[in-house]
């Protein structure tokens, strides 16, 4: 809460005109681009960040796959981590997100922006409509995120299970998974200080078609769990203090 109030402080000049663009840009969703909405909020996150007392350490963006239509699937460790992921990945992505989340104050306008999708996990219709249009999208060039735990892990760098179902858009599209690996994230806001922290983001070599076609999607959300399992092991230690 302090590092939140610390930024509404150092922010306060530019708050008032981002949220008439975002409220300009929800009253005009089909008369403006989604690259031109996800490079408002980008730029606009990219402040947030630099203002944050945050150190971002970022890895492995060669690893992203030319071919657009990907999906990243990272750890979740709690609300800096869509914030680390706009700091860090040039591209354009959409995102499957807790229906929950479009009622919270701001938030939910800025997702509303960026045409996020919400989804009820107790409606299994709506979730399947979903998936499908994700599959289509990802299918057409578009890039998602989705966070295969489906909630945020509250025991700093360990995980949650990954849901097997969180890889189901992936694998009918046929596309390349990107494992990212978030680690120290969960200071940021977690702490309750403003005082200056290291996060780390890794995006791990991706994981194509080939590669999965033979597993189920149990076996790819294991396979991909490992793997960022393995980088937080080898680099969590890294920025630890003396």
């Amino acid at each position: 809460m302090k590092r939140i109030l610390f930024l509404i402080i150092r922010l306060l000049y530019r708050i008032p005109g981002w949220l008439l663009k975002i409220r300009y840009y929800n009253k005009h969703l089909d008369e403006t681009s989604f690259e031109e909405r996800f490079d408002f909020g980008q730029k606009m996150i990219r402040k947030i960040n630099s203002k944050s007392r945050v150190h971002i350490h970022c890895y492995g963006v060669e690893n992203l796959p030319e071919e657009q239509g990907y999906l990243l699937a990272p750890n979740h460790q709690g609300l800096f981590d869509a914030l680390i992921l706009f700091g860090t990945h040039d591209k354009p992505f959409k995102a499957i997100v807790k229906e929950e989340l479009m009622s919270v104050f701001v938030l939910g306008k800025v997702l509303k922006m960026l045409q996020f999708e919400a989804m009820d996990r107790q409606n299994l219709r709506a979730s399947m409509k979903i998936i499908k249009k994700a599959t289509k999208e990802m299918s057409s060039g578009r890039n998602y995120v989705i966070f295969p735990e489906g909630t945020r892990c509250r025991k700093q760098n360990q995980m949650l299970e990954f849901k097997g179902g969180t890889f189901k858009s992936v694998v009918d599209a046929k596309k390349p998974i990107v494992p990212v690996a978030l680690i120290d994230c969960y200071k940021v806001f977690d702490n309750n200080t403003i005082a200056p922290v290291d996060a780390q983001i890794h995006y791990l070599e991706p994981i194509y078609y080939d590669d999965y076609k033979d597993m189920n999607s149990t076996e790819i959300a294991h396979h991909v769990q490992e793997r960022i399992a393995q980088c937080i092991k080898e680099n969590e230690d890294k920025f630890s203090k003396v």
